[in-house]
């Protein structure tokens, strides 16, 4: 089931109006895209931050109750004031069942506390926080789940270990690309650069020609 906002035909356009909109604890919106008209709507501040604080807002399809009238979209876009990230219009795309959309899914990972090169001291080195995903509108994963529970040290792990629901796939087609890898610790990294140093006995220094200052 989709998440919900309510929302109300917007009549007054501009940036005056939008300005008021927003005094009144109103955030200005646009709903677009399946060959229809542009609608423009205002959505209630308070509901619409609740939705993005939550996460994962540009990958999930939301029913937009616009006066009664039901809109199935996905959010395109959201901008935010730059000095006090105060949310100030958003952009809807309207989606049906047979839309196939771009979607930046997040990573989790599970296990990390059983994890053998995590409890080495080894360090998770995350590549990637998110990953494009080509996914149907009713497909779309709330996140992806990457395992480290055989991790080791020196291990990556990459998009092939990622179990996809059906008609979801990566974006990027062209390699097996990495989202994290397992990096020794600092202390592992010291130890093994000093076996692999070159150890140089004191009568194996060359000597140095010192030349008189007579000659």
């Amino acid at each position: 089931m989709s998440a919900e906002l309510k929302a109300k035909v917007r009549d007054r356009v501009g940036k005056g109006a939008s300005r008021a909109l927003r005094r009144e604890g109103q955030v200005p919106a646009v709903i677009y895209g399946d060959n229809k008209s542009p609608l423009s709507i205002t959505v209630t501040y308070k509901d619409a931050m609740k939705r993005i604080q939550m996460g994962g807002f540009l990958s999930q399809v939301i029913t937009v109750d616009v006066d009664g009238e039901n809109h199935r979209v996905i959010p395109r876009d959201y901008q935010l004031e730059p000095v006090r990230d105060f949310l100030v219009h958003i952009d809807f795309l309207r989606v049906s069942k047979s839309s196939v959309l771009n979607v930046e899914v997040p990573v989790h990972f599970t296990n990390e506390e059983t994890s053998p090169g995590l409890k080495r001291g080894g360090v998770l080195n995350v590549v990637r926080h998110t990953v494009e995903l080509s996914c149907p509108a009713d497909s779309i994963p709330e996140f992806l789940e990457i395992d480290l529970g055989s991790a080791e040290v020196g291990d990556s792990l990459h998009i092939s270990t990622v179990a996809l629901p059906k008609g979801v796939t990566p974006v990027i087609t062209d390699r097996d690309f990495t989202i994290a890898t397992i990096a020794a610790p600092s202390a592992l990294k010291s130890e093994e650069n000093e076996d692999d140093a070159e150890v140089v006995a004191p009568d194996e220094v060359p000597a140095t020609e010192v030349k008189s200052d007579d000659e």
